[in-house]
């Protein structure tokens, strides 16, 4: 008898960690599928929008251009409406010397809703939204809660990859080397 008493709990502690767990994993959860289609409207939106807002773009010796990309955090699809928790980061690069120049960029969560375009079947942005200047809890009304946990997180990754790209549309090599605007 007395093992149960002192076995019950700790057996009952195991299933309600193990249920969290269960719960905690299925809502990180994202549809890759779903995220692949999105992703293209998504980031054409924040290169559209960055554009004409970097210092490297008033440099005249400076071709320069921004690159964006975007992490899903949360995305819901009903019907042929999506809704997007993401990361963003753009980073504006420009070429001066052989060498890769960055301009700027931000790192901001933002809340993208899109709708299934019925002209070329793909999707387009119809909303967006990102959090005010004065915060006011802007992240824990419009984010998961494991979603926002993952909102500070660097892209650490993501800004290499852009390096990459950038190299690449300015013709760069792949040694070339990263320098400040």
């Amino acid at each position: 008898m007395a093992s149960i008493r002192i076995w019950g709990p700790g057996v009952g502690a195991v299933v309600v960690l193990v249920a969290a767990g269960v719960w905690a994993r299925g809502s990180s959860a994202v549809d890759a599928g779903l995220w692949a289609d999105v992703r293209p409207a998504i980031e054409a939106r924040l290169v559209t929008q960055s554009a004409g807002s970097g210092a490297g773009e008033s440099e005249p010796d400076l071709r320069s251009r921004w690159f964006c990309r975007a992490e899903a955090l949360d995305l819901e699809q009903s019907d042929n409406r999506v809704r997007a928790g993401i990361n963003t980061l753009c980073e504006e690069y420009g070429v001066r010397a052989g060498a890769l120049v960055m301009c700027g960029g931000a790192q901001i969560p933002q809340v993208m809703r899109l709708e299934r375009d019925p002209v070329n079947g793909g999707y387009r942005v119809v909303s967006q939204e990102e959090e005010p200047d004065d915060g006011s809890g802007w992240e824990d009304s419009h984010f998961s809660h494991y979603a926002e946990s993952r909102i500070g997180q660097g892209m650490e990754a993501e800004s290499a990859g852009l390096q990459t790209l950038a190299r690449a549309h300015f013709g760069l090599p792949a040694t070339a080397p990263v320098r400040n605007c």
